[in-house]
């Protein structure tokens, strides 16, 4: 986990962010103004700069809105009343398509072997 965390940069682009997640840029600028949780610094040239505690939110939010179907005001909702629970949701979720994705793998690599 230390090593994760050297790794890490202390800022991302926009572009960056759209790419962890598979959405528009726009999608993201979107979603800075309907969700007062994600505020990027921004350089004097407009240029958005998303810390690890932005992406957090957004991913909380990209799971709602993008994977379980919440509609932007539900997902509102959801974050207001039970934001630990959402938070947790979230973990699970992302533990299940990482153990999701091994699995696979270790299943390609058994069909290689037959």
């Amino acid at each position: 986990m230390m090593a994760k965390e050297k790794d890490a940069k202390l800022y991302y682009s926009i572009k960056e962010v759209a790419t962890m997640f598979g959405v528009a840029e726009s999608t993201l600028r979107y979603w800075e103004k309907e969700f007062p949780q994600v505020q990027p610094k921004t350089s004097g040239r407009g240029v958005r700069q998303y810390t690890l505690r932005d992406i957090e939110e957004i991913r909380l939010i990209h799971n709602m809105v993008k994977i379980r179907g919440f509609h932007l005001d539900a997902a509102k909702k959801m974050l207001a009343a039970n934001r630990t629970g959402a938070d947790r949701s979230a973990q699970i979720i992302a533990t299940l398509t990482a153990l999701r994705s091994g699995l696979t793998d270790i299943k390609a690599q058994l069909d290689r072997l037959v």
